[in-house]
C-alpha cells in the first residue's frame, strides 16, 4: 500500500506545472468531487480512495477492475465511487487526476483515463525526468483526445489542487486513510488484505448485499 503524509500533499498540489527539466459528503452517497458509477439505488457501495502513481493500485485496477465492473457495477449490485488520494511523486499523481478530468470528462470517461495512467504508470516515470514525465502525460491526454494546451492548463487548475486537498483531509477524517488503495464498504473499512483480490472482494460484496 502506497502511503503519504499530509505534508507531502500540501507541498505537491501547489507545484502543479511540471515545467522545467527536473524539476465526503455521505458514506454511501458521492460528493460533488467525486466520480461514481452504478445505481444509485445498488444494494452496496464501494468507494475507492486511490492514486495515480500508485503501483498497488494498478495491480489493483489490473486483476480486479474488470470483473468487478462486469460482474457487479454493470448489473446494478454496486455503486462505485473513486476518491483521489494521490501519493508520491505527489505532484505527478495530481496532474494525472487533473487530465483525467479534462474537458468535462463524464465518470465513465474519467474511469477509462485513470485506467490509462494505470497502465502507462511505468512509462510515465521511464524517462527519469519531469519533462519526460510531462511529455508522457501529454501524450496520454492528447489519446483522449485532449490538445497539448489544454492538457497543461487542467494540469495548472488550481481548483482542482483544492478539491483533492479536500478529498484528502476528508478521507483522513473519517476513515483514517492512511495509504492506496484503500477500500471502503458500505461505510466500512476493508482491512483484511483479501479484499485486494477479486475473490476475496467479491466475497465481501455478496455478504453486504445479503444485509
Amino acid at each position: 500500500m502506497a502511503a503519504i503524509g499530509r505534508r507531502e500533499l500540501m507541498l505537491g498540489v501547489g507545484a502543479l506545472a511540471l515545467v522545467g527539466c527536473d524539476g465526503a459528503n455521505g458514506v454511501a452517497g458521492a460528493s460533488a468531487a467525486d466520480m461514481a458509477i452504478g445505481a444509485e439505488n445498488a444494494p452496496a457501495t464501494l468507494i475507492e480512495y486511490a492514486s495515480s502513481t500508485c503501483p498497488h493500485c494498478a495491480e489493483f485496477h489490473e486483476r480486479v477492475w474488470d470483473q468487478l465492473k462486469t460482474n457487479y457495477i454493470d448489473t446494478g449490485k454496486l455503486r462505485f465511487i473513486f476518491r483521489e488520494f494521490p501519493t508520491p511523486p505527489v505532484q505527478v499523481a495530481v496532474a494525472g487526476f487533473q487530465i483525467a478530468r479534462c474537458g468535462g470528462a463524464t465518470p465513465e470517461q474519467y474511469l477509462a483515463r485513470v485506467g490509462v495512467l494505470f497502465d502507462q504508470q511505468q512509462a510515465i516515470f521511464a524517462s527519469g525526468t519531469m519533462e519526460g514525465v510531462r511529455l508522457k502525460l501529454v501524450e496520454i491526454g492528447q489519446g483522449a483526445g485532449l490538445s497539448e494546451q489544454q492538457v497543461m492548463e487542467c494540469i495548472s487548475d488550481q481548483a482542482g489542487a483544492e478539491r483533492i486537498r479536500n478529498t484528502v483531509e476528508e478521507g483522513t477524517r473519517q476513515f483514517d486513510i492512511t495509504g492506496t488503495p484503500t477500500l471502503i464498504l458500505n461505510g466500512q473499512k476493508l482491512t483484511d488484505p483479501s479484499a485486494m483480490t477479486y475473490e476475496g472482494l467479491s466475497r465481501m460484496i455478496d455478504q453486504a448485499i445479503a444485509g
